[in-house]
């Protein structure tokens, strides 16, 4: 399995290292932050590099709940939500494509909570991210 590429604790994940690193998908990721700051104005966002992982990793909050997190690799951009399970009706009740509902349902369980995963190659994958933001402020 491939590695993500902010591994080097000493290099900030600034623009010139984003573009370095995801090249093309580098305009998905500057779109993103655009909707974020647009439609979620109370999200907060920050990098910061966590020693367990050896990674920097993008993570994004609304006050002390977690939204999501985000990692860095060539050409991909790669989101990860942490649902509880009281998250499942309305994950298996959502447009969300069989392949992340089936995911969340049939996906390693971390206590109470497991993970839906999401790869951005193209501009249309951040649809799947987006909705699971949706989800996620759906929840209480």
């Amino acid at each position: 399995m491939e590695k993500p590429c902010l591994n080097d604790k000493n290099e900030y994940p600034n623009d010139e290292v984003l573009s370095h690193y995801l090249g093309k998908t580098k305009n998905i990721w500057d779109s993103f932050l655009d909707f974020i700051k647009e439609n979620y104005p109370l999200f907060s966002r920050e990098w910061r590099y966590y020693n367990d992982g050896k990674n920097w990793l993008y993570k994004i909050t609304k006050k002390k709940k977690t939204i999501c997190w985000i990692s860095i690799y060539y050409n991909i951009l790669r989101t990860t939500f942490y649902f509880s399970d009281n998250a499942e009706d309305l994950i298996t009740k959502s447009k969300l494509k069989k392949e992340y509902i089936d995911q969340f349902i049939h996906g390693k369980r971390y206590g109470k909570i497991r993970s839906i995963t999401v790869e951005i190659k193209k501009s249309t994958d951040l649809n799947t991210t987006k909705s699971l933001i949706e989800i996620k402020e759906a929840l209480k």
